[in-house]
């Protein structure tokens, strides 16, 4: 088995006298898709947040491609490799949709403010660069289109998609997505579905904190099933969906997920 991409040991993180996150650990294989799920409450989104350093964990240890690194600010998680996607949609409105795909390179850019003050050839060369990175990631997940139209004039379903590809711009060694299908209908939650797929099948890693139960058990490898801030099951879909402390989680006995 390949090493993991992302390792999480031991991470536990309080507010107050609650205990959102106790001893959770963590292996994410390179080339999967890693579902996480919980019933409300659960500590998914505490979890995602330590992980891209919103919040910084009481405890625990973090390794990317082996390498030990501490989440504590979000620019640096990027740099580091991790890129992340939010529940609700976080898009510059008043950009056009390749501007805001542009801004996701930024981590990935060498030149600084002087030489792109004075028009150097070499910020000029990197503009280039990035501006068509980013149109080939706009085709990529099929809002080519649209790219010179203002971020808030798509649909909701192609804002989410727009969110996904400014995560990709920046090369991402884990792309994590928070509740991409929040939101969706029928058909463009088949529609992300095959996107998601897509991306995996290019190689990419994707972590995925996911309500709708259906698509996780669809598309993933591995799923990690946290209640009250602990992981209570993982493993396959199949295995996971049939595992008696998931199915009381969720449904209080009796049904498989």
């Amino acid at each position: 088995m390949s090493a993991p991409v992302l390792q999480i040991e031991q991470v536990s993180m309080r507010f107050g006298g609650v205990l959102a996150l106790d001893d959770v650990s963590l292996n994410i294989t390179p080339g999967h898709v890693h579902g996480f799920i919980g019933p409300n409450g659960a500590g998914k989104t505490t979890f995602f947040n330590v992980i891209t350093g919103l919040y910084q964990a009481e405890q625990g240890r973090f390794l990317l491609d082996g390498v030990a690194y501490r989440p504590t600010q979000v620019h640096k998680v990027a740099q580091a490799g991790i890129a992340r996607t939010f529940q609700n949609i976080r898009l510059f409105k008043g950009m056009t949709v390749l501007e805001n795909v542009m801004v996701g390179r930024h981590v990935r850019t060498h030149n600084g403010l002087w030489a792109a003050l004075t028009r150097h050839r070499r910020a000029r060369d990197e503009e280039r660069e990035t501006r068509d990175t980013a149109q080939e990631l706009l085709d990529y997940v099929g809002i080519g289109q649209w790219a010179d139209s203002p971020a808030d004039s798509l649909s909701y379903g192609h804002q989410r998609r727009l969110e996904i590809a400014r995560a990709l711009a920046t090369e991402p060694r884990l792309l994590a997505l928070d509740e991409p299908a929040a939101g969706m209908n029928a058909t463009e939650k088949l529609q992300l579905r095959s996107l998601l797929e897509r991306i995996r099948d290019d190689g990419h890693t994707v972590l995925l904190i996911e309500h709708d139960v259906k698509l996780v058990m669809g598309i993933c490898d591995r799923i990690s099933v946290l209640d009250y801030g602990r992981v209570i099951a993982e493993g396959a879909p199949d295995v996971v969906r049939r595992h008696p402390a998931v199915i009381q989680a969720y449904l209080g006995g009796g049904a498989h997920v």
